[in-house]
Order: structure tokens, then C-alpha cells, then sequence
């Protein structure tokens, strides 16, 4: 059995190019990992070529060949162990109760026969999978497991009883040649804050003792921790914890589904903003008021808080800026000797941002002493400061 598609020249996670020359080459390697010739059929098989190569941005070490036919599907040999039994045991009970899954649903995509599917439920979780190869779903249903057969192919993908609140993908993510199509089809699968387990390889240790046994056409994608960390965060998940597990061998993240930044905050705040400036300006005639300073910040607070008809000028030190408008508000840039001789402005409203404390300080001591000043605070108005 080939590998499948043609080779790519591009990274497969960030879509940027791969360094000029591969980091080795292989030669005669075994085509497939999972499918053993008889003796009948020996003379058919036939040693492959491939190139291990690392993307020159996000550093992602990655073969160019396309995937094993069997890609979608789990195949694992390793589930028998005792030792192995073990770990996942107590790695979903840890899992399970750290973040409040007892009883909620969690997904296992990619789950085999149900071999970790089993231990999932024990845990306390309400278990779900998702399986590719028919004959592993049948295998699962037979054991009263909540099986679906599949595989998350996009961001349109849907799963039967989604979304879910947990997932676990185990030693999947290194076969699939399209790491961002699954993973944003995972994460259109679960509730805002869902929590998972991820588990490739542990491509650190591999390239720390140089096993170079480690690399085959099954494992498309060669992860260290950096390069998996990247690789969530791009695809919209928070990085909960990434550390090497099982004898180092394994590289286990837990993540968060990324949730938008709540919006009303901003919203709030703008209302306590204006009702302040509002309060302010009306102590004075119209357009009696100034602004001091025409940096960005400034520029954008005038246009929030729709000060092109209220300001009569805005100060600003600048040369450049001085005799100008300001962009959108309209408003005219005077310098710092056009307010000295001003005896109709009754009082200023300072924007610099960082320089807002030494601007008030230079109100104070250089002009005249009955001009009220207000610097403006990411909260709202400071008074009691500018005095």
C-alpha cells in the first residue's frame, strides 16, 4: 500500500516554506507501517523515499510526502499494555475531575476499538467517539460504547450529540495531512469553553538522542513542544499545559477552547467615559474647552466621544501637527503658545496618554492658574490629578 496526494512544498499548519534543504532524506524506507505482505504477496512490496523537512517560520519539522491511505483511521497495537492501561486510567480520572467533566459530554476523536473510550466512561465522563474504520465502530457498539462513525474532515464538519463540553485526541494529530481542517472542525464541535487532551509524539525527544527510527510515512508531522503549542494556538485553542508524559515519549497538552473577548466591557466603559467628558464641558461656555494633545489616542477619543463641535482647538506640541485638522473630528491644531495668549479658553482637557501627568504639571506652572485642567484616565476623568 502507497502513500496518497502529491507532495507538498508548503507547511502544512502556517502555509509559509520550508527551509532550502530537507533535514535528511530516507531511502527504501518501509511505504506503510500498518499493513505486514504475506509471503505470497512479498514480491509486490516496495521500499519508498521521503524527505524530512522543517518550516522556516513556525519551525514545524514535517515529511512532504502525502498520507497513508489509512490515515483516518486508529490503529493501536499499544492499547494491550498493562502499563499503558494504567496511565490512561489515572490520566482521564485526573483529566475528568479537574475540570468538572463528571457527567459531561466528551468526545474521544479517533477512538479505535473503544480502548480508551472504556476507561474515559469509567472516569466518570459522559463518553462519546468518533471513528473512521467501520469494522473498530462496530467493535465499539458491541461493547455499549456511544460510537459515530466518521472523521473530522473541516470547520462544516458536524458530530452526531454535539457539542461537547471535553475531547481527547490521541496520536492522531501526526497522521493527518490537514491539521487545520480537523482542528477547526473539532473546536465547531464543542460548547465555548470546552477542555481537551492532545497527544502526539514527542518530537524533542526524538531529535535529542537522534532516533531517527522514529520517522515514517505514517507520521506526517513531527511535533516539539513549541511546534504544538503554535500549532493550537493557531487553530484557536488556549494552551493550557504541555508537558513530555509516558517515559517522554508522548507530548500531552491540555487546552481550552478560545473564547472572544467579552465586548460589553469596552462598551461600558466608552458610556462612563462620555458621561464624564459630558459633565465636564458643561462647567463651561461652548467651545471654551481644549484638548491637549493629537496622538492616536487622542485622535480616537475625539471621534468616540464626538468632540468635533464641542472642542474650539486641540493643542499639540508638534510642529508638523500644528495648523493642521485633525483627522475625521475636523478639529484645528494649535501650538502650546496659542493657548498662553488665549484668554477665552476656560479650561483643558489633556489626551497624552503617557505624557498626560507632565502635560497637567506644565499647565499648572506655566499658565494662567484659573484654567481647569482634567486629564483623561482609561476609566474616565481625573480631576483630583490634574489639580
Amino acid at each position: 500500500m502507497k502513500t496518497t496526494a502529491t507532495p507538498i512544498d508548503a507547511c502544512r499548519v502556517c502555509g509559509r516554506p520550508f527551509f532550502a534543504q530537507p533535514l535528511f532524506r530516507f531511502v527504501g524506507m518501509p511505504a506503510v507501517a500498518q499493513n505486514f505482505p504475506t509471503p505470497e504477496d512479498v514480491a509486490k512490496d516496495r521500499g519508498t523515499d521521503f524527505d524530512v523537512v522543517q518550516c522556516a517560520a513556525c519551525g514545524l519539522v514535517q515529511l512532504t510526502c502525502g498520507p497513508v491511505a489509512y490515515h483516518r483511521d486508529v490503529i493501536r497495537a499499544a492499547a494491550v499494555s498493562p502499563e499503558m492501561a494504567d496511565h490512561r486510567r489515572r490520566q482521564f480520572a485526573d483529566f475528568v475531575s479537574s475540570y468538572g467533566l463528571q457527567g459531561r459530554s466528551t468526545i474521544e476523536i479517533g477512538c479505535g476499538n473503544g480502548e480508551y473510550l472504556r476507561w474515559l466512561q469509567a472516569s466518570g465522563a459522559a463518553a462519546h467517539g468518533l471513528e473512521n474504520n467501520a469494522a473498530a465502530v462496530d467493535a465499539c457498539r458491541l461493547q455499549g460504547l456511544e460510537v459515530q462513525q466518521g472523521f473530522v474532515e473541516s470547520a462544516e464538519t458536524r458530530i452526531p450529540g454535539g457539542p461537547f463540553d471535553g475531547f481527547l485526541m490521541l496520536s492522531c494529530l501526526e497522521h493527518l495531512p490537514d491539521v487545520n481542517g480537523t482542528l477547526a472542525g473539532i473546536r465547531a464541535n464543542l460548547t465555548p469553553c470546552a477542555v481537551g487532551l492532545v497527544e502526539v509524539p514527542n518530537v524533542d525527544m526524538i531529535l535529542a538522542e537522534k532516533t531517527v527510527s522514529e520517522f515514517m510515512t505514517d507520521h506526517l508531522l513531527y511535533f516539539t513542544r513549541e511546534t504544538l503549542e503554535t500549532t493550537l494556538r493557531l487553530n484557536g485553542f488556549e494552551v493550557l499545559d504541555c508537558r513530555p508524559t509516558w517515559h517522554d515519549y508522548i507530548l500531552t497538552a491540555t487546552v481550552r477552547n478560545r473564547s472572544p473577548i467579552p465586548g460589553e466591557g469596552f462598551a461600558a466603559i466608552t458610556g462612563a467615559v462620555r458621561r464624564d467628558i459630558d459633565a465636564f464641558l458643561g462647567r463651561f461656555p461652548p467651545r471654551s474647552v481644549v484638548v491637549w494633545g493629537a496622538g492616536h489616542q487622542a485622535l480616537a477619543a475625539l471621534a468616540i466621544h464626538e468632540l468635533g463641535h464641542r472642542i474650539a482647538y486641540v493643542v499639540d506640541s508638534a510642529p508638523f501637527k500644528q495648523n493642521r485638522l485633525t483627522p475625521a473630528t475636523h478639529i484645528a491644531i494649535r501650538s502650546p503658545d496659542h493657548l498662553r495668549a488665549d484668554e477665552a479658553a476656560r479650561a483643558v482637557l489633556v489626551m497624552g496618554a503617557s505624557y498626560s501627568d507632565e502635560i497637567a504639571r506644565t499647565l499648572r506652572s506655566d499658565y494662567p492658574r484659573d484654567l481647569a485642567v482634567a486629564i483623561l484616565r482609561p476609566g474616565g476623568l481625573d480631576l483630583e490629578a490634574a489639580r
